[in-house]
């Protein structure tokens, strides 16, 4: 399965996830082990927390940055609870996403009424 077929799939769990939880108004945690219960469901591979090491001139930083969710092992997942979106939540996704050098980040935005209106793609270098 390549990026483009797991973020669809990855998204339909996660309109799954909200409508069970009955939309927004949980805590950011809860939807992403919510998500990673419903992609494991789908036969879906997930790794939830995988630290990234950072390097800063050829050393490797005691403090690692930690990514809400793997998918697939080709999609960065970036789960969010909150009002409002911010910009920054997709920049974070795009450091991310350098720093492990793979093509393709989500953040889902569950604090999102319709999630819809949550879903961002974050793409760095992926041919769509």
């Amino acid at each position: 399965m390549n990026e483009n077929e797991l973020s669809h799939l990855i998204i339909g769990a996660a309109i799954e996830v909200h409508r069970e939880l009955g939309g927004p108004g949980l805590l950011e945690e809860l939807y992403e082990e919510a998500l990673c219960c419903e992609l494991e469901m789908r036969h879906v591979e997930v790794q939830r927390q995988v630290p990234i090491p950072v390097i800063y001139k050829g050393r490797t930083l005691s403090k690692s940055y930690r990514r809400d969710l793997l998918v697939g092992g080709l999609v960065i997942v970036e789960c969010k609870a909150t009002e409002e979106d911010n910009v920054l939540y997709r920049a974070q996704c795009l450091t991310q996403l350098r720093l492990t050098e793979l093509k393709l980040g989500l953040v889902i935005n569950f604090g999102n009424r319709f999630l819809k209106d949550g879903v961002h793609r974050v793409v760095n270098g992926l041919s769509e």
